[in-house]
């Protein structure tokens, strides 16, 4: 395997042009495209960084209210603004299945796979490396990121695991409602729309308590 990776490192570096250090770890460097929030491409090749798993850009978590939000396109927004249009440079170890590079990418001298774990964007992918646990240990005290609320391991999302979906709290009957053009509406008991608007909390929607809650979250009351 280790005469595999050095072969294909070499091979790497001579059709890409970009260097190689101790042979069998070529080393990539330039703008990179943010995939999601563990996936990155630099120069045409796509780069799963390494010792972490990020939510999917479809994965849901929940926060402190247990409100679903969109954790796996937050994570991803979170390390594009980190990275900008910043040069980044990755030390390419292995290869996955799927034929991405496996890598350990830095800017400025700081590790993008540490940093992602210790603001919470990802956890430490503890069946292949334990490199990442003390940060995902300091996340976790802070609340960080996808440490605020509950979630399912981006590995057991993949395989169909979710979350089990927010019920309505006990006497909280005003609904909020995004229509189809995102504005966010909330219907009170009585009103015109109330009985045919149903709350979807896997779109974001949800239940409130009054309309002052509704209106402190940015909704706004139904016309009618």
């Amino acid at each position: 395997m280790k005469l595999v990776r050095l072969f294909t490192g070499l091979c790497l570096a001579a059709l890409t042009g970009f260097p190689a250090t101790a042979l069998d770890r070529p080393v990539l460097k330039g703008t990179a495209s943010v995939i999601d929030g563990d996936t990155i491409e630099i120069r045409g090749q796509r780069l799963r960084l390494h010792g972490i798993d990020a939510p999917e850009s479809g994965q849901l978590c929940h926060d402190a209210n247990n409100d679903p939000w969109r954790c796996g396109k937050e994570a991803a927004f979170a390390l594009s603004d980190k990275i900008g249009r910043r040069p980044v440079s990755c030390n390419l170890i292995d290869q996955d299945r799927y034929g991405r590079w496996i890598a350990i990418c830095e800017q400025n001298g700081k590790t993008l796979n540490a940093w992602l774990v210790r603001e919470g964007w990802a956890i430490a992918y503890t069946r292949f490396s334990d490199d990442y646990v003390r940060e995902e240990r300091a996340a976790r005290r802070a609340k960080r990121g996808i440490w605020q609320g509950s979630f399912v391991a981006p590995e057991d999302w993949r395989r169909g695991t979710r979350l089990p979906p927010k019920t309505k709290p006990a006497n909280c009957n005003i609904k909020g409602n995004i229509n189809s053009k995102g504005d966010r509406i909330y219907h009170v008991p009585g009103g015109k729309w109330y009985d045919r608007t149903t709350v979807n909390t896997s779109k974001g929607q949800r239940w409130f308590c009054s309309e002052a809650e509704a209106r402190a979250a940015g909704w706004r009351k139904s016309k009618s």
